[in-house]
């Protein structure tokens, strides 16, 4: 799931990347994308007091960008819920956030 919220003093989105608790992944999870040069663990998923995982990351508004999950145990890991898909130079698909 991806929550957004417009920041009232600026031009940025606080866009917050969310698994669920029962999520069948194993290790850190991270999100990754063209946001922060696709370099794990800079935006890694944690335990919230709902028992959810997630992380928060500012991104300019009118904005569109690639992302997809990392897990150094289960590799690459999709959005079911992105905004938009398109294909990668690396054969797979990259999920898409808009803001």
């Amino acid at each position: 799931m991806i929550k957004k919220v417009n920041k009232r003093s600026s031009d940025r989105v606080k866009v917050t990347f969310v698994l669920p608790e029962d999520h069948p992944y194993e290790g850190d999870i991270s999100v990754v994308g063209d946001f922060n040069d696709w370099t794990p663990g800079e935006h890694r998923l944690v335990r919230r007091s709902n028992q959810t995982f997630s992380t928060n990351v500012l991104l300019p508004e009118d904005g569109r960008y690639a992302f997809r999950y990392y897990s150094e145990e289960e590799g690459w890991i999709d959005d079911d819920e992105a905004d938009d898909y398109e294909p990668n130079a690396f054969g797979s698909t990259n999920c898409i956030v808009s803001t």
